[in-house]
């Protein structure tokens, strides 16, 4: 399997080159263009074959991403495939070696074969963090293309480290988050506009986006004009 990104890191598609009987799955309605030899299995798990039936994907729904996988097999000889994303930005390549990665609902875009899943709640703290109530939780070995709305990049945290709500991507076992406030007060943190951020624990990477769809929508929002029928 080859993969390369095109375009990014503002509107970002990913290029995947699979061998002869290579497979890889993608989150439904991701694909672009792909070569004619591609064979499509659409189930509701992430493994062909494997458990989770109709709870998994409505699990998947709760974390905003599709119902649906598409797996995707190059048939009698090498194939190409491009997949994108809804929102404009950037896509990365996590390389999984038995770590897990918890990434935030809307993100995961394609994984390999050997990379398992699972829709986990992450408690009540995030109705008042802005992030998503379920995450992806990525596991295994193997490739696992997330994205992100604007740029992503990386921080290593050994400690601690502060992350403002919606920002968020994805992050390494080991780390964890509580809410915290920005300032020294409550009040400095919501007169500075910060509020609510996430004060993260621990030893790993986490993975953050330049732009926040939940700021995003709130700033158009009131400039939008109601379709007259």
């Amino acid at each position: 399997m080859n993969i390369e990104f095109e375009y990014r890191p503002g509107s970002t598609a990913v290029k995947i080159t699979l061998d002869a009987q290579e497979s890889i799955t993608a989150e439904g309605g991701a694909m672009i263009a792909m070569s004619p030899n591609m064979d499509i299995q659409t189930t509701t798990q992430k493994n062909k074959g494997g458990g989770g039936g109709l709870l998994s994907g409505v699990k998947r729904m709760f974390a905003q991403e599709s119902f649906f996988f598409n797996h995707f097999t190059a048939k009698d000889h090498s194939g190409t495939i491009y997949l994108g994303t809804s929102l404009p930005g950037d896509m990365i390549n996590l390389e999984l070696t038995g770590k897990k990665i918890f990434v935030q609902g809307g993100s995961y875009v394609a994984s390999s074969a050997d990379v398992h899943m699972e829709t986990r709640w992450q408690g009540a703290k995030n109705l008042l963090s802005g992030e998503s109530l379920f995450w992806i939780e990525l596991s295994g070995h193997g490739n696992a293309i997330i994205n992100a709305f604007g740029v992503i990049y990386p921080i290593d945290i050994d400690g601690e480290y502060i992350i403002d709500t919606g920002h968020i991507v994805a992050y390494e076992e080991g780390l964890n988050f509580t809410l915290s406030k920005a300032g020294s007060s409550w009040m400095s943190s919501i007169l500075g506009g910060e509020g609510i951020v996430c004060l993260f624990k621990g030893k790993g990477r986490i993975w953050c986006q330049s732009h926040s769809s939940t700021t995003f929508g709130q700033q158009i929002t009131p400039h939008l004009k109601a379709i007259k029928k």
